[in-house]
């Protein structure tokens, strides 16, 4: 019998969702808690995918047949589910395959003709590594210099002091919404609104902000978001990129093919107008309709509800960790469903490893942070990540874990 997770700290325990029935692939007796890598997918997703592949597949935007016709309906309402899930407009979202490759057709398209020899991309000491590789090969192409806003002591980044860094020459800022480490949340109106004090574009990493927070472009000033299908309960292979209008109208294509071009000729070519420029070859039809099934599935549980479900867990597993010695736990005591910890000197893979073995799935290793890693002063962490099927049974078999881990090492 597993016992309750917090009982020595006599906590009342919140009202938690119950939706681990629809989880074909989380069965009772096993801790899934990696949402931050992954996201594991409801039934009504995988109905979705299957009946995508089965009774209505075709190809989209090409055949006059009555199914492609269906089908590109479909792919054209999961683009208008998507932007309307953020604030936006269904003309304004590019299908990527995820927010990887939405960032980096940001950093090629956009910073290729905004950003030369001289200019600064200001960036955060805990982005994820899509969010520092791409900025860092277009400002080795170009000439231009990264700077790096710092964090306060609990991890969560300093907003004065990267408001201080924005200058006459910072031409983009690029923070994470919600930090993949250490689920801090960043400031971003606060921030957006020095960037464009002083000329300057934002783009937010909203990859763990979209499955656990309510996201409006437009309060929060983003001139570009970015988040990946996976981590919202559908699909791989699909994502999105949301950018403001005026900005996809300058954009040159980054990648070409079929589907983006108005005329080819050897000559000379033209091309599609936004978001069609944007979106080369065949597309991932079915990640779209999964996608599509993936916003209306937490749409109709309710981001409201899942926030307050993962922070309630999170808080739990807080709690309990710290009553263990030696463990140690980062980032703010504020965070949004992500929690990284350290089990004395034992290395985190070990603490997987043994965790594994007592039906617990968490991240070990350097979550592609690595310059946080070497902030935190440590060459990885731990990590456990709450989601919609995440239940107090799943932080009592953690803390059991943990503290068969602390026996083993004693």
């Amino acid at each position: 019998m597993i016992a309750a997770p917090l009982a020595a700290h006599h906590l009342t325990p919140p009202k938690l969702l119950d939706l681990r029935g629809e989880f074909p692939g989380v069965p009772a007796d096993w801790a899934y808690l990696d949402a931050a890598a992954t996201a594991q997918k409801p039934r009504a997703v995988i109905d979705a995918i299957t009946r995508a592949y089965a009774t209505d597949y075709a190809t989209v935007h090409r055949g006059v047949y009555a199914r492609s016709a269906k089908m590109t309906e479909a792919y054209e309402a999961a683009r208008a589910a998507a932007a309307a899930f953020i604030g936006g407009q269904a003309d304004e979202v590019i299908f990527v395959r995820g927010a990887t490759e939405g960032i980096n057709l940001v950093a090629n398209a956009w910073g290729n003709i905004n950003v030369g020899e001289g200019d600064r991309i200001l960036l955060t000491q805990l982005e994820h590594h899509s969010n520092i590789v791409p900025w860092r090969m277009l400002a080795d192409r170009v000439g231009a210099a990264i700077d790096v806003a710092p964090l306060t002591a609990d991890g969560a980044i300093d907003t004065d002091a990267l408001i201080a860094l924005i200058g006459p020459h910072t031409r983009l800022v690029a923070i994470a919404h919600v930090s993949n480490v250490l689920g801090g949340i960043a400031l971003v109106r606060r921030i957006a609104d020095a960037a464009h004090a002083a000329g300057a574009k934002l783009l937010v990493d909203g990859c763990q902000a979209a499955p656990r927070l309510k996201v409006d472009v437009a309060a929060l000033g983003a001139d570009f978001y970015v988040f990946s299908g996976h981590k919202l309960y559908g699909p791989t292979g699909i994502g999105i990129l949301w950018a403001r209008a005026d900005l996809l109208a300058g954009m040159p294509p980054w990648q070409g093919g079929g589907a983006m071009i108005d005329e080819v000729r050897f000559e000379r070519v033209s091309y599609a107008g936004a978001p069609q420029r944007f979106e080369a070859g065949t597309p991932h039809i079915v990640g779209a309709v999964g996608l599509h099934a993936a916003i209306r599935w937490v749409e109709d549980v309710g981001l409201a509800a899942l926030e307050a479900h993962e922070r309630a867990l999170t808080l739990m597993a807080r709690e309990g960790l710290r009553a263990r010695n030696p463990v140690r736990l980062f980032g703010p005591e504020e965070s949004a469903g992500i929690l990284s910890f350290a089990v004395g000197d034992v290395h985190p893979h070990d603490v997987a490893t043994i965790l594994d073995e007592s039906g617990v799935a968490i991240r070990a290793g350097h979550h592609c942070a690595q310059p946080l890693m070497a902030w935190l002063g440590v060459s990885a962490t731990a990590r456990a990540s709450m989601s919609a099927h995440s239940n107090e049974q799943d932080i009592a078999r953690l803390l059991q874990g943990i503290d068969r881990t602390l026996r083993i090492f004693a």
